[in-house]
C-alpha cells in the first residue's frame, strides 16, 4: 500500500506547488496601495501660463526622495528643483523653474506607500497649447520585473515558513508532546525557521531595488541597504530577524530539554514554553501587521492587533495541519500519531477557524467598504477566491474529523490485537524451547538404549567393538594429558577469546536485523489500518488546498484594497470631467404621459454651458406633433447621488407658450448629475421624469 501511495503523494505535491507558482508568476506587479487622487495642474489640463509648482495628492501618506517626483519638458529635460516636499498629510509638491516655454510637460512619480508598497505613474499637462513630446509615459510600473517576481516569491516563502514554524511548534506543545522526540517533526519545524530566516534576509536585500530602480545590480548596493534600514519596512524586517533569534532558543529548548523529560515533568515546562512561544509568535506576526495593510487607513489602531490574531490563527491551522501530515507519513512506525493527538488538533483547528472567520470578516469590511467591491475590484475577486478555498478546506476537514472518530474507536481493538500477538509470540518462543529440551532428552534416551539392544543382538562382536572403543578413548585421554596444560592455557584461551568476540558481533547484527524486521512489521500494520489510511488521504488533501490558499493570501497582500481602488476611480473620473473642455449646452428630451386629457408630450431641458458654476436653464414643452403648449406647473431638481448632494430645486419662470427659463443656476461640482422634471397637466394629473447629464 505504501509503495503505491508514495508516487501519488509526490505527484500531488508537485502539482500543488506548480499551481501556487503559477498564481505567483501570473500575478501583476505589486499593485499600488496608495492611489493618486488629485493633481495640480490636472491630468490633460491646458493652462495659460506655467505654474510655479506641481502638486500631487495621494489616498494615504507616502515616502519620497529627491527623484520621487520629476517634471520633464517636451525634450525630456528635467525642469523641477529636485526637492519634493509635503505640504499636507497626503499632498506633495515640487517647485518648477521660472520662465518655462509653452508645450506639453510630463509629471512622473515613484513613491512608497505607507503600507510599504511601491507606487509609480505619470501624466501630462500643457502650457499655452499641447505639443509633441519625446517623453514616454508608458511602462511606469513599480515592483515588476525580475526583482519584483523574486520579491513576491520571498514574501510567499516567508508566510509559508511562518506557518510551518508556529503551527509545527503549536502542534507539538498542544497536541502531541511526545512528537518533540520524532526526528521528522523536528526537521519540519527547524526547516520553517531556516526558511523564514533566509526569506527575511532576501527581502531585506531586495527591498531597495524593489522600491527603486528594479535592477538586479542594485540588490547588493550597501547605500540602498542603509536607506532601507531607515524605513518602516526595513525596521520590520530587522525586528523579524531579532525575533527569529529568540525563536531559535525556543526550538532548542523544545527539542532538547523538553524532549528529555518524562511526561509528568513536561507539564511544568509546557506552560513556560507556551507563554514564551506565544510572545515570539505574536511579535513575528506584528512585523507584518505594523508595516502593511493594517497599519494604514481606517481604524489602524484596531486593525493591527486583529491582523496579528488573524496571522497566528492561519499559522496554527495550516502549519499544524502540515505537521500532522508529516507525522502521519514520515513518523516512525514505533511512534505513530495517536488518535488523542489528532482529536486535540481537531479542536485547535476549530478554534483557529472561528478566529479566522471573525478577523477576516472585519478585515474584508475594512478593505472593501461596499458589496460591489467584491466583483468590481481585483482585491474583492481574490478575496472571493480565498473565501471559496477556506470553505473547501473546512469541508475536507469535516471528513478528517470523521476518520479521526473512526480511528479512535478502532484504537482499543488494535491495541488488544497487538497485545495478543505479543503474548502469542512469547508463548511460541517458550514452546519452542520446551520442544527442543524434550527432543534432547529423547535423543539421549535413544542413544543410551542403543548399546544394550546392539549387545543383545550381536553378542561377542559388539563386546569386542566396545572394548576397542574403550581402549581408544583411554589412549586419547592419555594423549590429552601428555600434551600438557600449555595448549589449554595458550591456544585454548586465544580460541575462547576469538569465539567470544565473534559471538558478540553476531548477536548485535542479529539484534539489528530483528529490530528492522519488527519495525517493518509495525509499519505494515500501521499502513494497513484503513482508518489511518483514510485520515492520511484527507489530511493530504487539506494540505494541498492550504498551499494554494497561502498563494492567494500572498497575492492579496500585494493587491490594492478595494476601498482604495474605488476611491481612486471616483477621483479620476472627477478629474477627467473637470479637465474635459466644455462642449456647450446639454440637451435632454424626456417624453411624458400623465394619463389625463392633453397629458402626453415631450419636455426638453437645456443647460448652458453645462459646467461648474452658473448655468442657464431653458425648458420647452411640446405636444407629440411638435407644437408648443402650456401646462399648469413644471418644476426642476438637480441631484448628484455619488456625493449625496441635492436635490437642488430650480423654479423656472414662464417666458412664452411652452417655454420656461432660469438663469444663474449654480452647479457646485463636476460629475454625473440627475435632472428631474415634474410635469403637471391638471389638478390631479402629474408625473416626474429624470435623466442624467455629465457636468464638467
Amino acid at each position: 500500500m505504501t509503495q503505491t501511495i508514495a508516487p501519488r503523494v509526490r505527484t500531488l505535491v508537485l502539482l500543488l506547488l506548480a499551481a501556487a507558482c503559477a498564481l505567483l508568476a501570473g500575478a501583476a506587479p505589486a499593485s499600488a496601495h496608495a492611489a493618486l487622487t488629485g493633481s495640480d495642474p490636472r491630468q490633460g489640463a491646458v493652462v495659460d501660463k506655467a505654474p510655479a509648482q506641481v502638486s500631487l495628492t495621494f489616498s494615504e501618506s507616502v515616502s519620497m526622495d529627491d527623484d520621487s517626483l520629476r517634471v520633464l519638458d517636451p525634450k525630456g529635460k528635467r525642469v523641477d528643483d529636485g526637492r519634493p516636499s509635503g505640504t499636507d498629510g497626503t499632498t506633495y509638491s515640487v517647485k518648477l523653474h521660472a520662465g518655462l516655454p509653452d508645450g506639453t510637460y510630463t509629471v512622473a512619480y515613484q513613491v512608497v506607500s505607507a503600507d510599504s508598497h511601491p507606487v509609480a505613474g505619470a501624466y501630462t499637462f500643457s502650457v499655452g497649447a499641447p505639443s509633441e513630446t519625446s517623453v514616454s509615459v508608458s511602462g511606469q510600473a513599480a515592483g515588476g520585473g525580475f526583482v519584483g517576481g523574486l520579491y513576491g516569491v520571498g514574501r510567499y516563502v516567508s508566510y509559508a515558513a511562518f506557518a510551518v514554524l508556529v503551527g509545527g511548534a503549536a502542534f507539538v506543545l498542544a497536541c502531541w508532546p511526545r512528537g518533540s522526540g520524532v526526528r521528522a517533526v523536528q526537521r519540519f519545524v527547524v526547516s520553517g525557521w531556516l526558511a523564514l530566516t533566509a526569506a527575511t534576509l532576501l527581502l531585506l536585500l531586495l527591498r531597495g531595488s524593489y522600491t527603486g530602480s528594479g535592477k538586479a545590480a542594485d540588490i547588493f548596493d550597501l547605500s540602498l541597504l542603509g536607506e532601507v534600514l531607515q524605513t518602516k519596512a526595513g525596521a520590520a524586517l530587522v525586528s523579524r530577524l531579532l525575533l527569529l533569534a529568540a525563536a531559535a532558543l525556543f526550538i532548542a529548548v523544545l527539542f532538547g530539554a523538553y524532549d528529555k523529560r518524562e511526561d509528568e515533568e513536561k507539564r511544568d515546562l509546557t506552560f513556560g514554553l507556551a507563554v514564551g512561544g506565544s510572545v515570539v509568535a505574536a511579535g513575528l506576526a506584528a512585523t507584518w501587521a505594523m508595516s502593511e495593510h493594517a497599519s494604514v487607513g481606517l481604524q489602524a489602531g484596531l486593525a493591527m492587533p486583529v491582523d496579528v490574531v488573524h496571522l497566528i490563527a492561519v499559522a496554527t491551522w495550516l502549519g499544524g495541519l502540515t505537521a500532522l501530515l508529516v507525522a502521519l507519513y514520515r513518523g516512525p512506525a514505533d511512534t505513530p500519531v495517536p488518535a488523542l493527538a489528532v482529536r486535540r488538533f481537531s479542536r485547535v483547528a476549530f478554534g483557529s477557524v472561528v478566529a479566522l472567520v471573525a478577523t477576516g470578516t472585519y478585515q474584508s469590511w475594512r478593505q472593501l467598504g461596499s458589496w460591489t467591491a467584491f466583483t468590481d475590484t481585483r482585491y474583492g475577486q481574490l478575496l472571493l477566491l480565498k473565501i471559496g478555498l477556506v470553505a473547501v478546506l473546512v469541508g475536507v476537514a469535516y471528513f478528517s474529523r470523521r476518520w479521526t472518530a473512526q480511528l479512535a474507536e478502532a484504537v482499543p481493538a488494535v491495541a488488544g490485537q497487538r497485545t495478543k500477538e505479543r503474548v502469542t509470540a512469547s508463548g511460541g518462543r517458550g514452546n519452542d524451547k520446551a520442544k527442543a529440551s524434550e527432543k534432547t532428552r529423547a535423543s539421549g534416551k535413544t542413544r543410551a538404549s542403543e548399546p544394550t539392544a546392539a549387545t543383545a543382538k550381536t553378542g561377542t562382536a559388539e563386546k569386542t567393538a566396545a572394548t576397542a572403543k574403550t581402549a581408544t578413548a583411554e589412549k586419547d585421554e592419555a594423549a590429552g594429558k601428555a600434551s600438557g596444560a600449555g595448549k589449554a592455557s595458550g591456544a585454548g584461551k586465544a580460541s575462547g577469546a576469538g569465539k567470544g568476540s565473534g559471538g558478540s558481533k553476531r548477536a548485535a547484527q542479529l539484534a539489528r536485523q530483528r529490530a528492522a524486521v519488527d519495525a517493518a512489521r509495525q509499519k505494515r500494520q500501521r499502513d494497513s489500518d484503513p482508518h489511518r489510511f483514510g485520515l492520511r488521504r484527507s489530511v493530504l488533501a487539506e494540505a494541498g488546498v492550504a498551499v494554494v490558499l497561502l498563494a492567494v493570501t500572498t497575492l492579496l497582500t500585494q493587491t490594492e484594497p478595494g476601498r482604495t481602488e474605488e476611491d481612486a476611480k471616483a477621483a479620476g473620473a472627477a478629474s477627467a470631467a473637470t479637465a474635459a473642455p466644455s462642449t456647450g449646452a446639454v440637451t435632454l428630451d424626456m417624453p411624458f404621459d400623465t394619463g389625463g386629457q392633453n397629458g402626453k408630450g415631450v419636455v426638453r431641458v437645456e443647460l448652458d454651458p453645462a459646467r461648474v458654476g452658473a448655468n442657464d436653464l431653458h425648458l420647452y414643452v411640446e405636444r407629440p406633433d411638435g407644437t408648443a403648449f402650456d401646462i399648469p406647473e413644471v418644476k426642476v431638481a438637480l441631484t448628484q447621488k455619488a456625493k449625496d448632494i441635492g436635490p437642488l430645486p430650480v423654479a423656472p419662470d414662464h417666458i412664452t407658450t411652452g417655454h420656461w427659463s432660469a438663469s444663474q443656476v449654480q452647479i457646485p461640482m463636476a460629475g454625473d448629475w440627475e435632472v428631474a422634471v415634474t410635469v403637471r397637466t391638471s389638478d390631479i394629473d402629474q408625473v416626474t421624469l429624470s435623466k442624467n447629464a455629465q457636468i464638467g
